[in-house]
């Protein structure tokens, strides 16, 4: 089990399995949001511990179709954690523990800033990769 939640901790969850994968975007959207490095989780492995009504959903405008979610207290990322997907992306900056995983994959490197290095082996993609 992994232990997750938000700055304040006001939102605690837990994962009853490791996520399947771990990721970095390196687009805009995904750096402003808060959001770079993201963990898939399947839905049944979500456990809400508490503050599942202090998660907020920001839907954005077209051509964006993935809604973000964060604490309403404290503003902390959380990926798509309301998502209603089997299989869905949450913010890994809200795991508590170790995942036992190292990053998969870059993505949108093309978008990446100069001031950020790269320092690890995982595949690079200029945009979403092929296959995960």
């Amino acid at each position: 089990m992994i232990a997750g939640s938000c700055c304040c901790g006001a939102v605690k969850f837990e994962l009853l399995n490791a996520p399947s994968m771990v990721g970095t975007c390196h687009c805009a959207r995904c750096r402003k949001v808060g959001a770079s490095t993201i963990a898939f989780v399947s839905k049944g492995d979500l456990k809400w511990v508490a503050g599942r009504e202090q998660v907020q959903l920001y839907q954005p405008q077209a051509p964006y179709i993935y809604g973000r979610c964060f604490c309403k207290i404290c503003g902390s990322s959380l990926g798509e954690i309301l998502s209603e997907e089997d299989s869905f992306p949450i913010a890994a900056n809200a795991l508590d523990g170790d995942l036992g995983l190292k990053n998969q994959s870059h993505e949108f490197v093309g978008e990446k800033p100069s001031w950020y290095e790269i320092c690890d082996d995982a595949p690079q993609n200029v945009g979403h990769p092929e296959s995960a």
